[in-house]
């Protein structure tokens, strides 16, 4: 079968079973959980149908799966006994007697359709045995995911504690990586991405595989990452002066206002 085509198939029989847990148990955040798990499947199954094994191809089943597996690990413990995500409450409510058909379609395959297209490099390493001679860009892309993972990890590692603590109740996390960047997390998830896409670039054809990082990218800074999370917060004074000192992004030593 078709690489592409192989993935796809994959992908949409994976959201379609995270969809059915999720009409089970009433929580879309399943789609979160699951997420990190598909890219492993998508990369598992790629690998093992391609019929070799490079180093490039067990380098990237590598930061796949622990990329995957502390994102899923992650993910569950934050959200183990608590209500559903606010984003999914929220178009639990506006969606009404249409929730799963519009939880189908605009949660669970349009997160299929963004997975696929990350899932480029994967796919790309996966079905090209041939290498052009840039073999150097594997420790700098694999260095370059090193660092996002560390943000990542660390970032999600900090929030975490932060929001376990009832003193902060109603407080702003301004603190380790938070005070450098207001999204660290997301910095270092983008970071990785174009870590991986450094990776693929040997296989010679770094044209599809930009896309990855480019979407995320995109996704982290104007979709559901930076922006969704900031109209959150509107309103909120002490957000407001967290904004004017700190990067939103990238991070940067705080402003001194």
């Amino acid at each position: 079968m078709n690489p592409f085509l192989l993935a796809a198939v994959i992908v949409f029989c994976f959201m379609t079973v995270l969809f059915m847990i999720a009409v089970f148990i009433k929580d879309n955040g399943v789609a979160d959980i699951g997420w990190g798990i598909g890219f492993i499947l998508v990369a598992a199954v790629a690998m093992e149908s391609s019929g070799t094994l490079f180093p490039k191809q067990k380098l990237l089943m590598f930061l796949i799966a622990m990329w995957g597996v502390r994102l899923a690990s992650y993910i569950c413990i934050r959200n183990w006994g608590r209500p559903e995500d606010f984003r999914y409450a929220k178009w639990r409510a506006e969606w009404g007697d249409k929730v799963l058909v519009n939880s189908f379609l605009r949660v669970f395959m349009l997160q299929g359709l963004i997975m696929l297209v990350m899932c480029l490099p994967i796919i790309v390493v996966n079905s090209t045995p041939r290498t052009l001679d840039l073999r150097s860009l594997y420790p700098i892309g694999g260095g370059l995911w090193a660092i996002g993972f560390f943000f990542e990890g660390l970032a999600d590692l900090q929030m975490f504690y932060f929001k376990d603590n009832v003193a902060h109740e109603g407080h702003i996390m301004n603190k380790g990586l938070w005070k450098y960047s207001r999204h660290p997390n997301y910095f270092g998830e983008a970071l990785m991405w174009w870590g991986i896409f450094i990776i693929s670039i040997p296989s010679g054809q770094w044209y599809l595989t930009i896309w990855s990082p480019v979407l995320i990218t995109f996704l982290l800074l104007k979709v559901s990452g930076v922006t969704l999370l900031e109209k959150k917060y509107e309103g909120n004074d002490a957000y407001t002066d967290y904004k004017r000192r700190t990067s939103t992004f990238i991070p940067w030593f705080p402003k001194q206002i």
